[in-house]
């Protein structure tokens, strides 16, 4: 693979990783805002978690920027949600 095609590559990843993230970013605000997560599935997010940590590890284990980027925040924001979710249950 050469170079010319690890930059269009490179891109469509950042453009997943950054399309995935920022779909978590609406619910964190709504949780953050009214403290109301009745309706998220705790069984859910924990599984979430995990995987998305795991998504991170094998990043970090190929050095793949997108991958660590994307699952480092999205991490930090499922996170969130989870930690909300119990404090609140």
């Amino acid at each position: 693979m050469g170079p010319e095609k690890l930059g269009w590559i490179t891109v469509l990843g950042f453009s997943a990783a950054f399309l995935t993230t920022l779909a978590f970013l609406p619910q964190v605000l709504k949780v953050f805002k009214t403290r109301h997560t009745k309706d998220l599935s705790l069984g859910m997010y924990v599984v979430l978690v995990a995987g998305i940590l795991l998504w991170l590890t094998y990043g970090l284990l190929i050095h793949d920027l997108p991958i660590v980027l994307a699952n480092s925040v999205t991490f930090v924001l499922a996170s969130s949600i989870l930690v909300l979710k119990l404090i609140y249950k």
